[in-house]
């Protein structure tokens, strides 16, 4: 049985799977071919190298931003 936790992403409340990866969150929030991504856990900026075995934890923040082209 999988059981869930609650954290924030952007501001706002998710409930994802207790213990989830990072890796597994951004893939469900962006896609799986996740380009021009920044990811901080609790202020914490985390290097994509560091996502697949960086744990999150119930009422963790995320923040999650995408770069845009443009000018």
């Amino acid at each position: 049985m999988r059981i869930g936790m609650t954290i924030t992403i952007n501001n706002k409340q998710v409930e994802v799977v207790a213990q989830e990866v990072l890796q597994q969150i951004v893939f469900d929030q962006m896609g799986e071919n996740p380009k021009g991504i920044a990811v901080a856990v609790n202020g914490q900026v985390i290097p994509k190298d560091f996502w697949i075995e960086t744990k999150v934890k119930e009422n963790d923040e995320l923040l999650i931003i995408k770069a845009t082209q443009g000018g």
